[in-house]
């Protein structure tokens, strides 16, 4: 099964929290993009065997007759695979957050099977979950070119760092644009570093909460939600300072203040500082996996081409990742949890009332 977007939403801002940490944070989390240019251990290149492995298995499941939202590992088997996304998950949860697979033979499956094969590998990461109030499980990646207001992932222009309401948020390639769209990411584990150093008053403030336009979505049209949260020495961050921003316009939402103007522009300075980031040219059959909770992705601006069959286009998936927490995360998750229900029903109740 996979999780519905309030479901899943509520599992990814329950995030356990006992204070601001003393000092800057140590872990494999807090990495630099000057570091890693030059290094390709993050990097795993199917094998000739393993891409017979999911050959097969995307055979075997299409062979079920079930529809995609219906498949799950049972209808996928991957007998050596299988121990190496383990391997992947760690990475992703307790590691660098990212890894990117390459190789993924998506130029001899149609475009059904490629999803196929991506939501069946969720599967084996965690829970997939929707990604809009329409329930829709895989989000199609590509410039709609309608002209109207719409996600800027539907369109061609860059976005700023931001992090997506899921634990993890993988996208796989089908088809490179023609120049442009580089995806981009950085750490918000060393991003936060930073600004500890630099602004230790504006560090602060990641801790307490800021509206974000919701785009409608979820019943309300913002959401107050605290940047950051930490517990057992791990920094978990939410960032999406261009929602911060729009959130503005919204009648009723307070205003932010100079300092925390002055956040938004500090934090997305580091994370736009080429010392902080790696940039990724993603090319055909390239899976793109990150942790929202310790990256930051964006993407750089892109021109396509005018045939049709050659536009960009890549498949994203949201994923929710199981966990083994200790008696007193649990504690602190579910007194996380239900101050998201309370904040919940009064920011659905304040919208009604000003409806």
């Amino acid at each position: 099964m996979y999780k519905s977007l309030r479901a899943q939403t509520l599992h990814y801002f329950a995030r356990p929290h006992e204070g601001m940490p003393s000092g800057a944070i140590h872990s494999p989390a807090a990495w630099f993009g000057k570091d890693l240019r030059t290094r390709s251990d993050w990097q795993w290149r199917f094998t000739p065997a393993e891409i017979a492995e999911l050959k097969a298995a995307v055979a075997h499941a299409g062979s079920t007759g079930k529809p995609m939202g219906k498949l799950g590992k049972p209808d996928f088997p991957l007998p050596t695979l299988a121990r190496r996304i383990d391997e992947w998950r760690k990475e992703l949860r307790h590691g660098r957050g990212f890894v990117l697979l390459r190789g993924v033979p998506v130029q001899d499956w149609t475009e059904a099977q490629s999803e196929i094969f991506y939501w069946c590998l969720g599967h084996y990461l965690g829970t997939p979950g929707a990604q809009n109030p329409e329930g829709d499980l895989l989000g199609h990646v590509r410039d709609q070119r309608t002209g109207q207001d719409v996600r800027l992932y539907r369109t061609n222009h860059a976005i700023a760092p931001h992090c997506d309401t899921a634990d993890l948020v993988g996208l796989l390639c089908l088809q490179p644009g023609k120049t442009g769209g580089l995806s981009r990411i950085a750490s918000s584990v060393s991003v936060y570093n930073e600004l500890l150093r630099r602004r230790p008053e504006l560090a602060a403030r990641l801790f307490q909460p800021l509206y974000f336009d919701t785009k409608r979505e979820g019943g309300v049209k913002a959401f107050p939600i605290a940047p950051c949260r930490f517990a057992d020495g791990e920094l978990r961050s939410f960032w999406q300072s261009d929602y911060y921003r729009t959130a503005q316009d919204i009648p009723g939402i307070p205003k932010l203040s100079a300092a925390e103007r002055d956040l938004l522009d500090v934090y997305d300075g580091i994370a736009g500082d080429p010392d902080f980031y790696l940039d990724m040219e993603l090319q055909r059959g390239d899976v793109q996996l990150l942790s929202n909770h310790t990256i930051l992705h964006a993407r750089t601006a892109f021109e396509d081409h005018e045939d049709v069959g050659q536009r960009r286009h890549l498949l994203r998936l949201w994923i929710s990742l199981p966990e083994k927490k200790s008696f007193k995360n649990r504690l602190l998750t579910t007194q996380s949890w239900a101050g998201l229900v309370v904040t919940a029903t009064r920011e659905i109740m304040r919208n009604r009332r000003a409806a």
